[in-house]
């Protein structure tokens, strides 16, 4: 059964940037391998990790809807889309990853959505952690059929507009019938010393801060140069912050 590592938080905050920092870790610190899923619709994961993203299970979806009897002869419609999944995995070394892509469009998706997830969970089963960069609504987490999450690591900045989104995805766990076993609070761009104020309102939302990110000029550099996270130096202020983060992530999630 796979580790389940999960992120959310509002747009803007840095949280596809600390999922990338997250599979920077695993590539340099477990020896098996890593799935990473790009569940955010606007999808910056691949691009953050140095990837040339093609296609995304979206483009299946909507590609299928379009013509759902350009099957090829003698070829089962479960079969082909497998075969479609397969070929939108990206397959990397030290993690593999795969893009959802677009949302839905009009029409009913219910056959192709079973077969899609089916697949997705079967593909699961084959990795030790699996890594969810989610949208702030977190609906592709609450498609999952199985609906464990072992971590869910929700990412602010530091502001507390960025905050109260985190407070108000808490409130829709319960909502979204989701398996939460533990949660922590991910301070991106943070200050040495973070306010009163802040903290109390981090207090107010019940999550504890598990890391606090400090604004990291190497990142800025990497992002207008279009170069992936994963070549940062061991030493980068947020790569340091990250790394201390996950060894607490696994003692928690073991």
């Amino acid at each position: 059964m796979s580790k389940i590592i999960a992120m959310a938080g509002k747009g803007g905050v840095g949280k596809t940037t600390v999922s990338a920092l997250v599979t920077r870790y695993f590539t340099k610190h477990q020896k098996e391998p890593l799935l990473a899923i790009d569940a955010d619709p606007n999808s910056n994961l691949g691009e953050t990790l140095g990837l040339d993203i093609k296609k995304t299970v979206g483009d299946i979806r909507e590609d299928f809807m379009k013509d759902p009897q350009g099957v090829p002869a003698g070829m089962d419609k479960i079969l082909y889309l497998e075969m479609l999944m397969n070929q939108v995995l990206i397959e990397e070394k030290s993690f593999d990853l795969l893009v959802m892509g677009r949302q839905e469009g009009q029409g009913c998706y219910c056959m192709v959505n079973n077969i899609l997830n089916r697949f997705a969970d079967e593909l699961e089963s084959n990795y030790k952690y699996l890594l969810v960069d989610n949208e702030a609504g977190m609906e592709h987490l609450s498609r999952r059929t199985s609906g464990k999450v072992d971590i869910l690591l929700m990412v602010t900045d530091y502001a507390l507009r960025g905050l109260r989104a985190v407070g108000r995805i808490n409130e829709m766990l319960d909502d979204l019938k989701l398996d939460v076993k533990h949660k922590g609070l991910i301070v991106n761009r943070a200050p040495e010393n973070l306010s009163k104020a802040f903290l109390g309102e981090v207090e107010n939302i019940g999550i504890p801060i598990l890391c606090t990110i400090p604004d990291d000029k190497n990142l800025l550099e990497f992002d207008m140069e279009r170069r992936s996270v994963l070549e940062m130096e061991d030493d980068s202020p947020s790569v340091a912050a990250v790394r201390d983060m996950m060894e607490k992530v696994k003692e928690i999630i073991e």
